[in-house]
């Protein structure tokens, strides 16, 4: 299991609000304030991190106790 999150992008739209893709599909959108923070913050660690972190799409430290769950002991 890699714990690491990795398949993330992104760009920056002419506008200034930058699109984030996991995969090559979009994964979110930030614009303002948010894209501008985004933008400084990349360079400066984990990319990918950042990144799972603002879409929401990370490892939330529970997988073990779901499947440790009697609903999912059986398969």
């Amino acid at each position: 299991m890699g714990g690491a999150p990795g398949g993330f992008t992104y760009r920056v739209r002419k506008n200034g609000d930058v699109e984030l893709l996991h995969h090559g599909r979009p994964a979110g959108v930030l614009r303002g304030a948010a894209a501008a923070r985004f933008l400084a913050e990349v360079d400066e660690g984990d990319p990918q991190e950042l990144m799972a972190r603002l879409t929401g799409n990370y490892r939330h430290g529970n997988e073990r106790v779901a499947r440790n769950h009697p609903r999912n002991r059986g398969r």
